[in-house]
């Protein structure tokens, strides 16, 4: 039997647990708090489409608990793993892999991207400070996620569907290998959409697209993505920064299959809707903004791309979140960011 930990069973982690669980993997959690509280008291409840059902499964804070995993499946935000490398150790041994299952760029990006550029086979600071995944993991157990759904965790133990049903997979070199077709059964299995893609990373930078442009201007205007698209003057603020985000995905090897009018329409289509970003603001969580757009900065610096508009507006979103309490500006990333030295 496939033993699948997922590591941070929140509203995605949760979806993808129970899918598993349905699968037949043996699945396991690692939770905390009141979350973890009610999971064990009384299973993790899954909602979808008006019917409920209750999963029992082994959870823990403590990974140890837990023991070695074929598939560690990350279902934490981008920003809080680097500082916790090292509660994965134990439930890796040597064949297992691990799945991000994150917004914007991942950590292994470059592993294997041969773009030609001085970013292969490296780490950036902005999504991975120092290289604490890159060197903890190793970026040879990397298996690339694409996330679509929406889901929401309405009280502690229980995880509500919301939309969307399919997680694109890919290895960073695009190969047919046999682990990721493994996972890819198990979660078709299970009912989800998992088709395996050998450019990944094309389909990561359209989705990126609309978080290092959308997601921003929402969270600072409070606006939802159709009133953002609807108003001529944001929808131009938009464009500008998704033009830029292009050429830099360009230049790193992207490929973009969608036109910008196509991408920011399918943004406005999507009627009250805020994006992640604008949430953390209104709940008061550490804001997500260096996977989504501070990395498209870094790259930028480092390639000697102008980015002008996702500057400035990097630049209003970074100090709302010092403001609100919601973001940790360190020197390493602000020099990373802005290609000058803080010190």
């Amino acid at each position: 039997m496939t033993r699948v930990c997922i590591f941070g069973a929140g509203a995605i982690g949760g979806y993808m647990a129970a899918a598993l669980a349905d699968a037949g993997a043996e699945v396991s959690l690692v939770a905390r708090g009141p979350h973890l509280a009610a999971i064990r008291e009384k299973g993790m409840v899954f909602r979808k489409d008006g019917e409920e059902k209750s999963y029992q499964l082994t959870a823990s804070d403590n990974p140890a608990d837990l023991g070695v995993q074929d598939y560690v499946i990350v279902g934490l935000k981008a920003h809080s793993v680097p500082a916790i490398v090292d509660r994965f150790t134990p439930l890796m041994g040597p064949e297992t892999a691990i799945v991000p299952a994150v917004n914007g760029l991942p950590w292994w990006y470059f592993h294997k991207a041969e773009t030609g550029t001085v970013l292969d086979d490296t780490w950036l600071e902005t999504v991975d400070p120092g290289g604490a995944q890159w060197k903890a993991f190793g970026p040879e157990r990397a298996i690339g996620c694409v996330v679509y759904p929406a889901c929401d965790v309405p009280e502690p133990g229980v995880v509500q569907h919301v939309s969307g049903d399919r997680f694109t997979l890919g290895e960073p070199d695009g190969s047919a290998s046999e682990r990721v077709e493994r996972l890819s059964k198990l979660m078709i299995a299970g009912g989800l959409k998992a088709p395996r893609k050998p450019r990944l990373r094309d389909e990561i930078w359209i989705k990126l697209w609309g978080n290092c442009s959308f997601n921003p201007v929402s969270a600072l205007t409070g606006a939802s993505l159709d009133l953002i698209g609807g108003d001529v003057a944001c929808r131009s603020v938009v464009r500008a920064m998704m033009e830029e985000c292009k050429q830099v995905g360009e230049a790193v090897g992207a490929r973009f299959s969608v036109d910008i009018a196509k991408r920011i329409e399918g943004g406005a289509q999507i009627v009250g809707h805020k994006p992640s970003t604008r949430h953390d603001v209104e709940k008061g969580r550490p804001m997500e903004l260096d996977a989504l757009s501070s990395v498209v900065l870094e790259l930028a610096r480092r390639l000697g791309i102008a980015t002008p508009t996702l500057d400035t507006v990097a630049a209003l979103v970074r100090m709302q979140g010092d403001v609100l309490g919601l973001y940790n500006r360190n020197p390493s990333l602000e020099e990373a960011i802005t290609g000058r030295s803080t010190a």
